[in-house]
């Protein structure tokens, strides 16, 4: 049975969605939807798809995820390009969350590039 929606906030259920990066058997073809499909690893915990889509050039050597940080909802708040006819792109979003039960978001500007054809994400900043 497939849920109401992807946790990335788009209606199509995850297998559909942001599950078929994950799976690999689709590549995010934008910036937008490589953001959206590392929000929903995060929320997933999937830490293996995080690094996959990391730059190799500011990809940590690992993933830890927040024991008791729970993600709620993710907004995006402007794209610039990260389309096919770029090879640079940026997504400034909000993600909430819980902390511990404590409410909390995040909000940053991400940077993505492509490599060998792939959109990969290189950094952001972060603001509140």
């Amino acid at each position: 049975m497939e849920s109401a929606g992807c946790p990335c906030g788009r209606p199509e259920p995850y297998q559909r969605c942001c599950g078929r990066y994950h799976s690999g058997e689709a590549a995010a073809p934008t910036a937008e939807a490589l953001m959206r499909s590392r929000y929903s690893a995060f929320a997933l915990r999937d830490a293996d798809y995080l690094l996959h889509t990391w730059h190799p050039r500011t990809r940590p050597p690992r993933i830890e995820f927040g024991a008791g940080t729970r993600w709620l909802g993710l907004e995006i708040l402007d794209t610039r390009d990260g389309t096919a006819l770029h090879t640079t792109g940026t997504v400034t979003f909000q993600a909430r969350h819980t902390d511990s039960g404590r409410p909390g978001f995040l909000r940053e500007r991400s940077r993505f590039e492509r490599v060998d054809g792939a959109w990969v994400y290189v950094d952001g900043d972060l603001s509140v």
